[in-house]
């Protein structure tokens, strides 16, 4: 068996979104998995539809997710170039090669005739499909003479390049995923392989480059799985050995149905697109996982799960674990639906997986402009990170740290505070400020000493203590707000509560 060599292969017409983001990382397992070659390759022959950017905004989504092609336009490799639209020429010696077949056949219908038949179709309440049916009465080199196409050749007549679908043949098709279909070619029609501009069309473009990039196994997403009876049949055409193919279903919407989009992002607050895109054309900003707060291993762990079960049901895999596993006999044929909440959880669970020193490194790359010593934030990260989804959530749940509360939740004052709360706290203020050794530890046994010298229970001292100091009743020990705010700091919160409630 041929060494297996898949290719993830999008077009830069905007930013990759998530179901491309799994195409690309199923391509990826299974070729880690089976000790293969994982390429990627830009398919960029609809100009109309580039976006400025889109290419580089792939190529870096990849790489923040940890997903390396071992070839691409970047890179490079011994299939080069990665770009379709510089490979032009090997599409043209391909062009002429099929046209010598009976596979394929010169069209010279103007957009403004076949719209015109359309119509005509419409008007009697049919559909309109260019096929076995209907090529031999329309203008194309089966039904006009040699001499006639020859004449519009000179003339530089445009034409495309039409698919011949065979007569009533039925197609025995294979899919690893979802097994064995059959298709008749009557309910196919000919597709352009090549446009009047001389590029080729999706359909037979990939067709050449799978085969010239020695390419074993596609995987791609489910949408194109109608094109399978076309494909395979252009690899008769042409003589060549098909690939295997895999179609992986959709991504669905939070309530089950349709497919993810981008405007259910919008509605229901998720990103669904790895990161940050601004639209060249309007300046738009679509939000993206990395700018959200995502650490890319959970991210990408989220991604693996819609549509494949690891062994024994795991739901925490790094990148080689989930290779070592990837079958894409386990990949689901239904389509995944897709959970904010899920996606959330994945990563509150790598939050906590990380270290106190790489949290550290992660806030202080952000662009929250932490001005605190690393000793002290580290031991924040220690206190707060349980609680964090996101390394944002550190600082945000943890604010009191950084800066005094300039108000004081209603409810919880009713609860802590009451007459004799302010010659309480007033009182242990001083021991606070006798304090040398300002530790949680000392400063802990200071409240234990104080609360039983004045006969009272620890919470009374401890609940408007914590009000005093963070606005809310809310937050770690006590003792380690006190020693981490600092003994100076910590007296005027006191004091400024004392005076809030006189």
């Amino acid at each position: 068996m041929n060494k297996v060599r898949v290719r993830f292969a999008p077009s830069p017409t905007g930013p990759l979104h998530l179901g491309g983001v799994r195409t690309a990382l199923y391509d990826y397992l299974f070729a880690k998995n089976q000790g293969g070659e994982f390429v990627l390759r830009i398919e960029d022959t609809d100009t109309a539809r580039y976006v400025e950017g889109a290419e580089d905004y792939i190529e870096e989504a990849l790489e923040w997710c940890g997903i390396i092609p071992d070839e691409s336009p970047k890179k490079g490799g011994k299939f080069a170039p990665y770009r379709q639209s510089e490979r032009r020429d090997i599409y043209n010696r391909y062009t002429e090669q099929i046209l010598k077949t009976d596979y394929a056949y010169i069209a010279f219908d103007t957009a403004e005739e076949l719209d015109a038949i359309r119509a005509e179709y419409e008007a009697k309440g049919d559909v309109f499909s260019y096929d076995n049916k209907t090529r031999n009465r329309l203008r194309n080199s089966l039904s006009l003479s040699e001499e006639e196409v020859q004449k519009l050749l000179d003339e530089k007549t445009p034409y495309v390049v039409r698919f011949k679908m065979p007569v009533d043949r039925t197609l025995g098709l294979t899919d690893i995923i979802r097994g064995n279909s059959s298709v008749n070619t009557d309910v196919l029609d000919d597709k352009v392989l090549v446009k009047n501009d001389g590029m080729p069309t999706y359909h037979f473009a990939n067709i050449i480059d799978d085969h010239e990039m020695e390419i074993t196994h596609v995987i791609r997403g489910e949408e194109w799985l109608p094109s399978l009876g076309l494909h395979t049949l252009l690899y008769e055409a042409m003589g060549w050995e098909a690939p295997q193919f895999a179609h992986l279903s959709l991504i669905l919407k939070p309530e089950g149905k349709g497919k993810l989009s981008k405007r259910d992002g919008d509605k229901f607050g998720f990103p669904v697109f790895p990161l940050n895109f601004t639209d060249p054309a309007t300046g738009n900003v679509s939000k993206g996982y990395r700018e959200s707060g995502y650490l890319p291993e959970a991210f990408i762990n989220m991604v693996a799960l819609l549509g494949w079960s690891p062994a024994d049901d795991k739901e925490i895999l790094s990148l080689d674990e989930m290779a070592k596993e990837f079958d894409l006999n386990k990949v689901h044929k239904a389509g995944a639906r897709f959970s904010k909440e899920k996606s959330e959880w994945f990563n509150h669970q790598y939050i906590q997986l990380k270290s106190d020193e790489e949290l550290l490194n992660i806030l202080k790359d952000s662009d929250l402009n932490l001005s605190i010593e690393d000793e002290k934030l580290l031991k924040i990260i220690h206190l707060m990170k349980e609680r964090a989804t996101f390394p944002k959530d550190i600082y945000e749940n943890g604010k009191f740290f950084f800066e005094a509360p300039t108000s004081y939740d209603e409810k919880a004052s009713k609860k802590a505070w009451n007459d004799e709360t302010s010659t309480l706290l007033t009182e242990f203020s001083s021991v606070l400020n006798e304090t040398e050794a300002f530790t949680s530890e000392n400063i802990k046994q200071k409240l234990h000493d104080f609360a039983e010298n004045k006969g009272v229970g620890m919470g009374k001292v401890m609940m408007p203590l914590r009000l005093a100091l963070v606005g809310e009743l809310k937050g770690p020990d006590v003792p380690d707000i006190l020693e981490l705010v600092g003994k100076e700091e910590s007296i005027a919160r006191i004091s400024n509560a004392v005076n809030n409630f006189k």
